[in-house]
C-alpha cells in the first residue's frame, strides 16, 4: 500500500486509520525546524532582556504541551499516551534550531506529535519576540527519524550543507 493514502477511503472521503490490529510497540520520532531572526532579537534573547521573559523556556514547555495535544489539533491523529517528550533549542548565529523527541508504546507512531512540538515551540518564540522582530522566519520543519512499528526505521538523509550548519551553531545556555 505504499502508493495509497491511508487517511482516504475508496470513495475519497477522509477517514481515521483503524490501528486496532496493529502491534503495540515502542515508537519514537525526532523532528527539527528553525526560526531565524534579526541580530538584535538574538542579542536580547541571549542577554535575557526581553520584556515578556525567556522565550526559550516558554517554547520548550509549549512544545511539550503541544505534543500532548496533537490529536486535538490534527483531525485524524489518534490520541496517544506519550511516555516522553523533549524539546531543545540550539543557538545558531541567526536564531535557533528546534529539536523534539517523542516516545510512546502504542499501536501507531508519534511523528505528528514530534512535528507539532517543533512547530508550536517555533510559534511560541515568534510570539514572545515579535515586539522586537516581526520579520522572523519559521522554516524547514521536518521528520529527522522515526523508529518502531510495522514500517520500521526511517532516517532522513543529512543535507549537503549539514557540516556547515553544525560549524556555525553553538548550544544555547540553559536558562
Amino acid at each position: 500500500m505504499a502508493g495509497r493514502l491511508s487517511h482516504v477511503d475508496a470513495s475519497g472521503k477522509a477517514r481515521m486509520v483503524d490501528v486496532g490490529d496493529k502491534a503495540v510497540t515502542t515508537r519514537e520520532a525526532r523532528a527539527r525546524g528553525e526560526i531565524t531572526m534579526s541580530a538584535e532579537a538574538v542579542r536580547l534573547i541571549r542577554r535575557g532582556a526581553l520584556a515578556k521573559g525567556d522565550p526559550l523556556q516558554t517554547a520548550r514547555l509549549a512544545g511539550v504541551m503541544a505534543a500532548k495535544q496533537t490529536s486535538a489539533l490534527i483531525p485524524l491523529c489518534h490520541p496517544l499516551q506519550l511516555s516522553h517528550v523533549d524539546v531543545d533549542l540550539v543557538a545558531l548565529r541567526t536564531g535557533y534550531r528546534i529539536e523534539s523527541r517523542v516516545r510512546t508504546t502504542a499501536q501507531t507512531g508519534v511523528e505528528m506529535e514530534a512535528l507539532t512540538a517543533v512547530a508550536v515551540a517555533a510559534l511560541t518564540v515568534y510570539d514572545m519576540v515579535k515586539a522586537v522582530d516581526k520579520s522572523m522566519v519559521i522554516s524547514d520543519i521536518y521528520l529527522v527519524e522515526k523508529t518502531g512499528g510495522r514500517s520500521g526505521t526511517y532516517r532522513r538523509a543529512a543535507p549537503a550543507n549539514a557540516r556547515r550548519q553544525r560549524a556555525g551553531s553553538r548550544r544555547a545556555a540553559p536558562k
